[in-house]
């Protein structure tokens, strides 16, 4: 299956469909095949769920950065920077690697050790 994300302002993702590759045998007649469905002329671009183009799986409320050919998600916290080569927002901190759970604190700008008890 194929999968296209729909742009909408400021690239903007607003939905993902899903288009079988007997029908999406190129991108463009994927595109062409929903603007049928929906008799419209929407912006879409294909996604990928293995992330092998456009460097990651297009998720709705994310854009499409058209400079870089990329998917970038919504940026999870205010902190957070994105990583310019893999278009993917990492945390200021790096995350401790002692095999335990932690969760981002945005108020302190720190990984906090996750109860598991």
């Amino acid at each position: 299956m194929a999968h296209f994300a729909k742009l909408g302002a400021g690239n903007k993702i607003i939905k993902i469909a899903v288009v079988s590759n007997d029908v999406a045998t190129t991108e463009q007649a994927g595109i062409d095949f929903l603007n049928n469905l929906y008799n419209s002329r929407d912006v879409w671009k294909q996604t990928y769920i293995d992330g092998s183009q456009r460097k990651n799986y297009a998720s709705v409320d994310g854009i499409y950065d058209q400079t870089r050919d990329a998917f970038i998600a919504p940026q999870p916290y205010k902190g957070w920077i994105l990583n310019e080569t893999t278009c993917q927002w990492e945390a200021p901190v790096a995350m401790p690697e002692d095999n335990q759970r932690y969760s981002w604190n945005e108020e302190t700008t720190s990984w906090d050790l996750v109860d598991n008890s």
